[in-house]
């Protein structure tokens, strides 16, 4: 993992930021260096999960850099070549389906589209309510996308949550070098 530079990406799904954190961390202590993007939302909501500022400050303290957080910031990723591939933990199902779409209006979904127009790889880390719901055919839809590759995920809570999906933040690591080769970790779905 040495000498790979990761964009790391954050959307709204404040409930995993402690897990997205820390293999943010393991990621890095294993000798990644990280360019961090968070979403508008990400960035400047504060929930009974943190405050923006104490979330964005660990996650600057972990990077080393400043987090992009602008449409204009995350538009070079791509052209400049910033990262060799780009992990977007936690993906919303809002921005799963917008990345499905084309939708371009986050500085994720613009670090995704960035990243894809030269052909490098991203990394879904999904963690949804509504993935197997509303979302279901978005994620279909990137499952047969080139350049995608997901976290393995599972139900969260299929009694109370049924359609709730969480990916295995753990599996991070394992999935960026696979990402990097090409290859899909496989099962997706455990």
């Amino acid at each position: 993992m040495e000498k790979i530079t990761l964009g790391y990406a954050m959307t709204g799904s404040f409930c995993t930021f402690d897990k997205s954190i820390r293999e943010m961390a393991r990621l890095r202590s294993m000798g990644c260096e990280l360019l961090p993007i968070m979403s508008e939302n990400a960035y400047a909501t504060s929930t009974r999960f943190g405050k923006a500022r104490d979330i964005v400050s660990r996650v600057e303290d972990i990077a080393g850099k400043s987090v992009i957080h602008t449409v204009p910031g995350a538009e070079p990723i791509g052209p400049k070549h910033l990262c060799d591939a780009l992990v977007v933990a936690p993906c919303t199902g809002n921005t799963l389906s917008k990345i499905a779409l084309g939708i371009t209006d986050t500085p994720v979904t613009m670090a995704v589209k960035s990243q894809l127009r030269i052909g490098a790889p991203v990394l879904l880390c999904v963690a949804s309510n509504d993935a197997l719901g509303a979302s279901a055919e978005n994620l279909g839809r990137l499952l047969n996308r080139k350049n995608i590759y997901f976290v393995p995920l599972s139900q969260d809570d299929p009694e109370n949550k049924p359609n709730s999906l969480v990916s295995h933040f753990d599996l991070l690591p394992q999935c960026v070098e696979l990402a990097l080769s090409g290859k899909q970790l496989q099962p997706i779905f455990r």
